[in-house]
């Protein structure tokens, strides 16, 4: 009976710390999981969010715009290799996820742009964020600011660290009007 009473206790302290990484935000027919960011330097003026957006409804769905307190303007992203030279591409109409499909904000693909930092991005805290959508509510969410050699769920372990760097990239077919 004692090792099984250390058996459940070892379990459960293994348990928790996963489940009190994870976020999910349900939100009528979508669903937003694990929305998160990276660190960033002082003095950064840009970051990066991610997450998955499923859409467990019978009608597409746009994200057309989300916000922060954290940040003078956010706006949504994809980057994609093109000629051996990674390129990012602002999505002015949003970003659509079909019924019935989900939808990975991720490194290296779509993603939100947090412009004008208001601060420093610190491992640990959370970024409130408010995403827009043409056919579903508002949904209000946090960004966990997950620390950088962590493998976090969109980031895979291949790609530890990648999370933004985009230095490489191509900047110049970026459209900033908004």
């Amino acid at each position: 009976m004692k090792r099984l009473i250390t058996l459940m206790l070892s379990v459960t302290g293994l348990v928790i710390p996963v489940l009190a990484g994870a976020h999910e935000y349900p939100a009528g027919q979508l669903h937003i999981d694990h929305p998160w960011t990276r660190p960033t330097p002082p003095g950064a003026m840009m970051g990066a969010g991610y997450m998955t957006i499923r859409n467990d409804g019978d009608d597409p769905v746009t994200l057309v715009a989300a916000q922060s307190p954290r940040a003078g303007h956010v706006s949504i992203h994809h980057s994609r290799m093109q000629d051996g030279v990674m390129r990012m591409d602002a999505l002015p109409e949003g970003l659509t996820i079909p019924a019935g499909e989900q939808v990975e904000l991720k490194p290296h693909s779509y993603h939100l742009m947090l412009e004008q930092l208001q601060g420093q991005l610190v491992e640990g805290e959370r970024v409130p964020l408010t995403l827009t959508f043409e056919g579903a509510p508002e949904v209000e969410v946090e960004l966990a600011v997950d620390p950088l050699d962590a493998s976090s769920p969109a980031m895979g372990k291949g790609n530890m660290g990648q999370a933004m760097d985009h230095g490489g990239m191509d900047h110049g077919q970026m459209n900033h009007d908004h």
